[in-house]
């Protein structure tokens, strides 16, 4: 491979989690002709990334002076956080550098939101710009209006709207993304399981025509961790007979958007890209 970015292109050093997305955005970071310097982690990464760098390193999750090393040593001029991270193994500090426990014990609140600014305040302390992972994986922003066959009974949108304004009242608490309710009651809040534990735990207790809502955190930061939905939302969704689904339209992702569709289609289930009119906004 290449030692040195095309002409014009910079030093990208991707901070890769697991499934889809940062393999999208590896292929999008060379498409338009820079460098790639792929860091991973051990159990969280997928592992279809590494061959698409330039150079690569997995590591431990928390060791962070390790990390700024390599993307020094590789003279990374910007970063993009991009995949999901196992929250659970978050919790484990066993393997946390000196650094990286400074960090995490120097915050007073320790949700996702507050970790991953903090994170980004030591790259930047470094000298490496953070910027948004859609700027290389263009196309995945979820479109505004119904985008299924079937759009949101009344008792639906009800649900759909005060499940955002609850999604909203704990994002501002930096504690998750998503609530699945049905006829006004909320069945379950997404926390460290993630979106789609929540989904299927809010289906067993709620019962059949639950509605799950996925919004943004008031005040996000928005280059890391925006609210993302697939193929496997609806398929966990479909499992619990929930039927239907609002995620935030123009602010949060949705891959595989054409399959997901026709899925949701296929289990009747109503897929929303809420707009500010619909979240009250």
């Amino acid at each position: 491979m290449n030692a040195h970015p095309q002409k014009g292109g910079k030093v990208i050093g991707l901070i890769a989690g697991g499934r889809q997305f940062p393999v999208l955005v590896a292929q999008g970071v060379k498409a338009q002709g820079h460098r790639l310097i792929v860091a991973g982690f051990t159990g969280h990464t997928n592992p279809d990334v590494y061959p698409l760098a330039d150079a690569s390193r997995e590591l431990k999750l928390g060791q962070l002076t390790k990390l700024l090393d390599f993307l020094k040593e590789n003279h990374v001029e910007q970063v993009v956080m991009a995949g999901t991270i196992h929250k659970p193994g978050v919790m484990d500090i066993r393997h946390f550098d000196a650094r990286a426990v400074k960090v995490l014990f120097s915050l007073k609140a320790k949700g996702d939101d507050a970790i991953l600014r903090a994170v980004s305040g030591v790259l930047e302390a470094e000298g490496m710009a953070l910027v948004p992972p859609q700027r290389f994986a263009q196309g995945l922003l979820t479109p505004p209006g119904v985008l299924t066959r079937r759009a949101p009974d009344e008792r639906e949108w009800t649900d759909l709207r005060h499940g955002a304004e609850l999604a909203r009242a704990l994002g501002r608490l930096d504690i998750g993304q998503c609530v699945v309710l049905r006829e006004g009651i909320v069945a379950a809040v997404e926390a460290l399981e993630g979106t789609d534990a929540a989904i299927r735990r809010g289906c067993e207790l709620g019962g059949p025509g639950c509605v799950v809502v996925k919004v943004m955190k008031p005040g996000q930061e928005e280059r890391v961790d925006l609210p993302s939905v697939g193929p496997d939302t609806v398929r966990v969704l479909a499992k619990g007979q929930g039927v239907c689904l609002g995620v935030e339209a123009g602010k949060s992702l949705f891959f595989d958007l054409e399959a997901t569709v026709d899925a949701a289609d296929r289990a009747g289930i109503a897929i929303v890209g809420l707009t500010q009119q619909d979240l009250g906004g």
